[in-house]
């Protein structure tokens, strides 16, 4: 693989378009694929991304007219979009891959790359799909096209499926983003360090009508001592499922400091200081959040299921699903449709290790 990759983007958001600016900005090829094609219209039309904050500047991103179109002229596939979309994309995206190519799932969730591999094995395909727990970057679309980049991360942790395959995967990685990337033992290690479910319940729950009524609110300076406990305690639920799997995963502690890069400390203290930085974010400024509607069904019941598997109930986590299914008139815990197509009722705990480490290899 050549210095310059060809990298197809499925996604437009805020996420897609911060790590299209990113890659662009290594000299890296960038396409975006919209499936309704609003998102990438003005790429579409010639005008170029746009960048501030983290990253600056403007860049010749171009657009891809369908998932084939995407997959025709990429060597990297990155799934930068929210987790109920992932399925409908998986299912796009999969009957267009090759064994030459990668998938890199940013940020993963609900053990989504298994679903993907399953759909690969009924082709006879077999590819490196790597899993991060996070996304690259944090930031928000200022328009069509435009976007404001928050942070860009300095540690995200991987794993690779098959791990046969994480040596390609870690060293593709590294290639497009640098020298950034912690391996975490399979998807379940990653399905646990993916602390925005948790910390956006509780900044959600704590700030709904700061949401509903549409206010302009800093975020970080919204963790007030009372709201950085609850994260706290969401944590504990979070790492005791780890411990009892024999994982090792970051703290709440260590991805506040390493994500938005303040000095350790409770997460309400690095919290004001991100806000006294510039770095605290926006909250959202609407309900209809993806704080809540892809973080609930996608994280907090995926973290409760693994913790009734591990005979480590994550009441806060359950909580959490059960109250915002009473605010917003739904029942979260049934929107997840990955969980629903893997059927992890019918897996014992040794055959889900296998594969979140194998897949289908």
């Amino acid at each position: 693989m050549s210095s310059s990759v060809a990298v197809g983007i499925v996604g437009a958001g805020a996420i897609a378009c911060g790590t299209a600016a990113l890659l662009s900005q290594s000299g890296h090829r960038v396409r975006l694929w919209s499936p309704s094609g609003k998102g990438t219209a003005a790429l579409a039309n010639g005008q170029p991304l746009k960048a501030q904050g983290a990253v600056e500047g403007e860049f010749a991103v171009q657009a891809a007219s369908s998932a084939a179109d995407l997959a025709a002229r990429a060597q990297v596939i990155v799934l930068a979009l929210p987790a109920y979309a992932h399925r409908k994309m998986m299912d796009a995206i999969a009957p267009h891959l090759t064994r030459e190519q990668i998938v890199i799932i940013s940020s993963h969730a609900s053990l989504g790359a298994l679903y993907l591999a399953r759909l690969l094995k009924d082709r006879g395909v077999s590819l490196p799909i790597v899993a991060w727990g996070t996304t690259a970057v944090s930031g928000r679309l200022a328009a069509p096209c435009s976007v404001q980049v928050n942070t860009v991360r300095s540690k995200i942790d991987l794993c690779t499926i098959p791990a046969s395959d994480k040596e390609r995967g870690l060293d593709v990685c590294r290639r497009l983003f640098g020298d950034r990337f912690v391996e975490r033992d399979g998807l379940l290690a990653i399905a646990l360090s993916n602390l925005n479910p948790q910390n956006h319940m509780g900044i959600a729950l704590c700030n709904m009508t700061r949401m509903e009524l549409g206010e302009a609110w800093d975020q970080g300076r919204h963790v007030t001592p009372n709201v950085g406990r609850l994260l706290e305690a969401l944590d504990a639920e979070r790492l005791a499922i780890a411990q009892a799997l024999g994982l090792q995963v970051r703290t709440i502690f260590e991805h506040f400091h390493l994500s938005f890069h303040v000095p350790l400390g409770s997460v309400s203290d690095m919290n004001q200081e991100m806000s006294r930085l510039g770095r605290g974010g926006t909250g959202p400024a609407t309900a209809d959040s993806r704080y809540v509607t892809e973080d609930v069904p996608y994280g907090l019941a995926a973290t409760a299921k693994l913790g009734a598997l591990t005979q480590r109930p994550a009441t806060l986590h359950e909580a959490g699903v059960a109250v915002f299914s009473a605010m917003y008139g739904r029942d979260f815990s049934d929107e997840n449709d990955l969980l629903q197509a893997l059927d992890l009722d019918a897996l014992s705990l040794a055959e889900l290790n296998d594969l979140s480490r194998n897949g289908y290899a």
